[in-house]
């Protein structure tokens, strides 16, 4: 299947792994990018030393294109870019912050540079200062996606912008990568299916949760991590909405920015003035954000189920299967295939066989998830 995407950034499929704190290691990035799509090294949880043994590392398991991502509200991310930039790095995803300085850097080794966006005005700001792409994230992603949904989000940006996009947030088969590229994409992430495979470092806890849950079964808040975010709905995951930022979890941030600053190698007392000074607002911000990444991390790596919480999309009601990262992507370009084919079918008046399901030839349909009852307390609701 080629695309714009395709084409730009010289891979097979159009298909991205997401930069996801703990989950895209670089085992997993080159899995994927092996597997003929684009895996992207998460440097969130990384310092600029670390990140460098990781892209080493990428080069040495695939010789196949390959990103990196930047947070850039987050503390270290401007050095980890830095360094990703001297690694010439074929693909840096940025996002949360302005990423022109990155994009000069990039193209003068002939690297590109896609920006993660939610809205036209940071969609039209990107390709203005000269980003290859977009990475456009839709309402029902994990983590951070933003208010308008996949399904009107991409078509309403791919009329404003000239560059490829790549949708993320509801997309887990060949019918999701299918209907992106009918909405305007140009190729889909797809984080929440590519976190429950075999390669994936998630603990299995977690990989047996998210095939368990449905597509009702997840909560979006900013009372998580101070941006709008979506993580399995669990009982640790309600809590850590409910307390949210109260006195008790203020306390529990100083240890746990303290953790985050020995992870990256930061002198905390530089990392406590310099948050200080960068006002109220961000302090808040960095606070919560210190207690949500030890919450993810031990749900990510220990499998906590007590204080634990997942970033999860709502297509973990999809998910049936704990496959290889080269059988997901495989099985999902065949059936985006098939079901181009069986529109095409339907668009002539043609008689198709069940191309709406994107089944195997052969196999039955998999199983589909009950719908649960909802649950009591509305799922959007706890902003």
């Amino acid at each position: 299947m080629r695309t714009r995407i395709t084409e730009m950034l010289g891979i097979e499929h159009p298909i991205v792994l997401s930069g996801m704190s703990w989950i895209s290691v670089p085992q997993m990035v080159a899995a994927v990018s092996n597997a003929g799509g684009l895996g992207i090294l998460a440097t969130g949880p990384l310092d600029a030393d670390q990140t460098r043994k990781a892209i080493r590392e990428i080069k040495k398991l695939t010789n196949k294109p390959f990103g990196t991502n930047a947070t850039l509200l987050f503390p270290g991310a401007s050095e980890n870019a830095q360094v990703a930039l001297e690694e010439k790095v074929p693909v840096i995803n940025f996002s949360l912050g302005k990423g022109d300085w990155i994009v000069k850097a990039a193209h003068e080794y002939g690297g590109k540079v896609i920006a993660t966006v939610v809205n036209h005005k940071h969609a039209k700001r990107a390709q203005d200062y000269g980003c290859d792409g977009l990475l456009v994230t839709g309402h029902e992603a994990a983590a951070h996606g933003g208010d308008a949904t996949t399904f009107c989000l991409i078509p309403s940006i791919a009329n404003v912008v000239d560059i490829p996009i790549i949708a993320a947030g509801g997309i887990a088969d060949g019918r999701g990568l299918a209907a992106a590229l009918a909405l305007g994409a140009d190729g889909a992430a797809m984080g929440t299916r590519l976190m429950t495979t075999k390669e994936s470092p998630l603990h299995q806890n977690y990989k047996n949760l998210s095939i368990e849950k449905g597509i009702d079964d997840t909560v979006y808040s900013t009372r998580f991590d101070g941006l709008g975010c979506r993580v399995l709905d669990t009982k640790a995951a309600r809590k850590a909405i409910r307390e949210s930022l109260n006195l008790k979890k203020m306390i529990e941030a100083l240890p746990n920015s303290m953790d985050i600053a020995r992870q990256l190698h930061l002198p905390y007392f530089k990392l406590f003035i310099g948050v200080l000074a960068s006002g109220w607002k961000n302090a808040m911000q960095l606070a919560y954000m210190a207690n949500a990444f030890k919450a993810i991390r031990i749900a990510t790596e220990d499998g906590d189920m007590t204080k634990g919480v997942l970033p999860v999309g709502q297509v973990t009601g999809l998910i049936t299967d704990i496959p290889t990262v080269a059988e997901v992507i495989e099985r999902t370009v065949r059936e985006a295939e098939e079901v181009a084919r069986g529109l095409a079918k339907k668009a002539s008046g043609e008689k198709s066989v069940a191309a709406g399901t994107a089944k195997d030839p052969g196999k039955s349909a998999p199983k589909q998830k009950p719908r649960k009852k909802a649950a009591a307390a509305p799922k959007e609701a706890e902003k």
